[in-house]
């Protein structure tokens, strides 16, 4: 399901999602509310969700369609590259987050990704959050941290750099299975629900050593 209130952008992007042989467009909106009601009539393996709309804004509209169809996976696709709105999104629910300026194969690829069960992050928002975050002290590691293994943290280093869990094990030489379990590991550990909110909570607490 395809929800942006520029109808033009809307438009071409399901023109070209239609032409990807594995990914079907069930449904378009342009407002949070008509997303919602979507949402619940077509049950979508995935939704793209502008951040930035009327009535009822992407944020809001992914928490309800989350409370609305639990198994909906949410990819915010906008030109905001606010780390308030990344966050936001997160937290309510959201499995991906691309920039606007994404290429369609760019976006085809998340839509897969996402409905595999992973999250993505626009490169150049994990860039930015890096950046950030880098800026910042490193205190010492307590709490959770201490309960994460160091290869369980070098998983999640390279997850917060925006590689997907086939990258990450071709990068650490494990199996992409192991990676999986790395991750369950992780957010068993900090209590958190999702892979990209995992992340992002690590992030906000500086538990990643960050060069």
């Amino acid at each position: 399901m395809v929800v942006d209130d520029q109808e033009l952008f809307r438009r071409g992007l399901i023109m070209l999602l239609g032409q990807e042989p594995d990914i079907e467009v069930v449904g378009e909106g342009a407002d949070g509310v008509v997303a919602t009601e979507l949402a619940i009539s077509t049950a979508p393996d995935v939704v793209l969700l502008d951040v930035r709309m009327p009535r009822l804004t992407g944020v809001e509209a992914c928490r309800a369609i989350k409370e609305a169809v639990p198994a909906a996976k949410i990819i915010m696709l906008t030109v905001s590259d606010e780390e308030a709105d990344l966050y936001e999104s997160v937290k309510n629910g959201a499995a991906g987050y691309l920039l606007k300026d994404s290429s369609i194969e760019e976006v085809a690829q998340a839509v897969r990704v996402v409905n595999e069960g992973q999250s993505l992050i626009s490169p150049s928002m994990a860039v930015k959050l890096i950046d950030e975050f880098k800026q910042m002290s490193k205190p010492e590691r307590q709490g959770p941290a201490l309960r994460l293994t160091e290869r369980e943290l070098e998983v999640l280093r390279m997850v917060a750099k925006g590689l997907n869990n086939r990258e990450v094990a071709k990068e650490l030489f494990i199996s992409e299975n192991t990676v999986k379990n790395h991750v369950r590991n992780i957010l068993e550990k900090l209590q958190l629900h999702s892979r990209m909110e995992a992340v992002m909570y690590a992030m906000r607490e500086k538990l990643l050593d960050l060069p």
